[in-house]
């Protein structure tokens, strides 16, 4: 059987196809999803640099939307991402963003809203060959590349917190490949991030929840 590229799939009418403008930002699209609990109703994509020159032809457009509907590269329904999402009901726009140099050529920020209502941003750079990083969570600074299963745990920045991560995943015989942590300010709210060799239950994150000092964990399959 005959592999199928995400640059078959978007079809003829891109310009000058490359694995950053459509394979790095549906990924970006895809981890950026992960990180959001419950259904997404409404999501705003606003592209910095080269993302903002090229996005239609390149078909950035419909691989961030087919990443945030959870579409992998090799989906044939990337093509067919914006009449997908309408009969989702999926509320969906493009801004660019033409202003802000300070940021990497190939950079989208991703501003998404569940059907709680609650709002989430994340910001990615496609740095190349289809390979991303997550720079920053609800502004938040942050280094994350979507290579291993991760456990995103939002917590209050208190003595003891990652002494209680690092035991649940201990006791369930986790190994941890990276482990980081970034906060907003001092006593405030940071953000642990932790790459894991093995896949995770939603029991250990049910467990680190526990922690009256933690507000929620995400975890983020690859």
């Amino acid at each position: 059987m005959k592999d199928i590229s995400v640059f078959d799939i978007i079809g003829p009418n891109m310009i000058g196809p490359s694995s950053s403008h459509t394979a790095g930002a549906l990924r970006i699209a895809l981890l950026a999803g992960k990180m959001v609990k419950g259904g997404i109703v409404n999501v705003k994509f606003i592209l910095y640099g080269s993302f903002a020159e090229t996005y239609k032809g390149h078909g950035t457009d419909r691989a961030l939307l087919a990443g945030i509907m959870g579409f992998n590269t090799e989906d044939y329904r990337i093509k067919n991402s914006f009449s997908i999402a309408e009969d989702r009901n999926l509320i969906y726009s493009f801004e660019v963003n033409k202003t802000n140099k300070d940021v990497h050529p190939n950079t989208v920020d991703i501003v998404i809203t569940n059907d709680s209502g609650k709002t989430t941003t994340v910001r990615g750079e496609s740095i190349g060959g289809g390979n991303i990083l997550i720079k920053k969570v609800n502004g938040v600074e942050i280094s994350l590349s979507g290579d291993y299963n991760t456990i995103v745990v939002k917590q209050q920045d208190t003595p003891g917190v990652a002494a209680h991560i690092t035991k649940i995943l201990s006791d369930h015989h986790i190994n941890i490949a990276f482990m980081s942590i970034y906060r907003e300010a001092k006593g405030e709210f940071a953000y642990t991030i932790i790459e894991v060799d093995e896949k995770v239950s939603q029991d250990v994150v049910a467990e680190l929840e526990s922690n009256s000092h933690i507000e929620s964990a995400m975890l983020i399959e690859v």
